[in-house]
């Protein structure tokens, strides 16, 4: 009989693929699911973005295989949209790399820096991928905590202590501002995060596709002095400008990282469709208007519901987190947060995520997604007044 590799037995099927499968069975019998679950921008990027997109696919010559580092123009632009919103100079032929989103590099720069049976540090709770690609790559995973008391920042004595007893750490994964908690990105934590990562000779690597998402405040890792020695930051432009499909991410760092990071992307990818790339490029130099719009005003609109949710269902929750999550605790009276996400599911016919998956400090909390419009939102906060009251 034919096996699959081990490394399967090591992680399970992804939540959410899993999950919306069964939500697709329940659409079929008529149920008509309202989705409050997953972070998928439900509006379009902006115009001028489209256009690109569509003036360059007309082009006869577009559409040939494209360099793994980048078209000029994109990687141009990404060093603009750095120096615009965080004042982090790039030099964008050698400090920059394109991703196909961020979690192909999570995956590319783990296989760059991390030798089967080495540790990686990844926040608990935090984005599964930290924790399923290491698995499957051969690394240690050890996890460091992340609390609401402490404002989901990471407890520094607790990573202390792991580095005191763990040998051959490589990496430590961070994301802020955060999700699923919606902690903010805070410059003490960063200015931290990167003395750790001198003092210890790892490597930090932020994850940076919330920063404008409800944050008038645009934080980058690369702003501390030195942090591009010894940390990689991802940034994406599925949240913030409305381009989950087009996979547009990017990874900046110094150049030495990025020629390693290469060298795997190069095995692994062949490059975006040019027109992709041109498009992204333009999207890049979007104003502050289109910004407000759509990353504050609309999702602040939309968050107003999703707190309303959260009041009905007994959670509660930060008023000052950012995001496009409303992360919130169950009531005490709930045994188990399953009991309430199943029941809002089968009863209300509302799809919200249950914060277990994002780890073990996530099991008394739930993540309401802000990607559904207005009308969707209170249609679910009516449905689940009905199953509760």
């Amino acid at each position: 009989m034919i096996q699959p590799a081990e490394r399967l037995n090591l992680v399970s099927e992804y939540y959410f693929s899993r999950k919306l499968k069964e939500v697709a069975q329940l659409n079929a019998e008529g149920k008509d699911i309202i989705s409050l679950a997953i972070g998928s921008p439900d509006m379009p990027p902006s115009d001028k973005t489209i256009e690109k997109l569509c003036e360059v696919a007309r082009q006869p010559d577009a559409h040939g295989y494209q360099p793994t580092m980048g078209t000029p123009e994109l990687r141009n632009a990404m060093a603009r949209f750095y120096k615009r919103w965080y004042d982090v100079d790039l030099d964008a032929k050698t400090e920059i790399l394109p991703l196909i989103g961020s979690k192909e590099g999570i995956l590319h720069v783990t296989l760059a820096f991390v030798n089967p049976g080495d540790v990686v540090l990844v926040p608990n709770p935090g984005y599964p991928t930290y924790t399923s690609l290491s698995k499957i790559l051969g690394a240690k995973m050890v996890n460091y905590n992340l609390r609401e008391d402490n404002g989901w920042q990471p407890d520094f004595d607790q990573l202390e202590d792991i580095m005191r007893q763990t040998p051959n750490v490589k990496l430590l994964w961070t994301n802020y501002p955060n999700m699923p908690t919606g902690g903010k990105a805070c410059m003490e934590t960063y200015e931290r995060l990167v003395q750790f990562a001198k003092d210890h000779n790892i490597v930090v690597v932020n994850d940076n596709p919330y920063s404008f998402i409800l944050n008038e405040e645009h934080l980058s890792i690369l702003q501390v002095p030195g942090a591009k020695d010894c940390c990689i930051e991802f940034n994406s432009m599925s949240k913030s400008h409305n381009m989950p499909g087009w996979r547009v991410g990017l990874c900046a760092t110094n150049s030495e990282f990025i020629s390693w990071i290469l060298k795997v992307q190069s095995n692994i990818e062949s490059g975006t469709f040019r027109g992709i790339q041109l498009a992204a490029a333009e999207a890049y130099d979007n104003d502050e208007a289109w910004h407000r719009e759509f990353n504050i005003n609309t999702y602040a609109r939309r968050r107003q519901w999703a707190e309303k949710i959260m009041d009905v269902l007994g959670c509660t929750y930060d008023k000052n987190q950012v995001g496009m999550f409303l992360w919130g605790k169950i009531p005490a009276s709930i045994q188990n947060v399953e009991d309430l996400t199943e029941r809002v599911l089968h009863e209300a016919r509302v799809f919200i995520t249950p914060g277990f998956i994002f780890g073990s400090n996530g099991e008394r909390y739930i993540r309401i997604s802000l990607c559904a419009k207005e009308e969707k939102i209170k249609e679910a906060l009516r449905r689940i007044e009905e199953i509760i009251h």
